[in-house]
């Protein structure tokens, strides 16, 4: 069953400013992963299978822990089966109903 899941991870123990670096490490994990994934201002969203899906969010969410002391995370998650490549695909449904 294919998974997209849209995520947000951060420390909340590093104060209000220089979260990027933290945030740029959990991408690092996502990319080595090999999964299609859009990076977006206010998260990143993920496509494959779930249990390969949730292995990624866990590495990242090990990643930030092995420094952080306290770690926010969302999750948002839409699967169907028997469909792939939708990431790109919903997108693009939306784009062509414009005027």
């Amino acid at each position: 069953m294919s998974v997209i899941i849209d995520f947000t991870i951060f420390p909340t123990d590093k104060g209000c400013q220089g979260l990027s670096p933290y945030v740029a490490r959990a991408l690092d994990v996502v990319k080595k992963s090999g999964l299609p994934y859009i990076l977006g201002p206010m998260g990143t969203s993920i496509e494959g299978e779930w249990d390969e899906v949730m292995a990624v969010v866990d590495a990242c969410y090990r990643e930030l822990d092995t420094d952080s002391d306290r770690i926010y995370l969302t999750i948002k998650a839409d699967s169907r089966k028997g469909q792939k490549d939708r990431l790109s695909e919903k997108v693009q449904s939306v784009v062509d109903q414009q005027s």
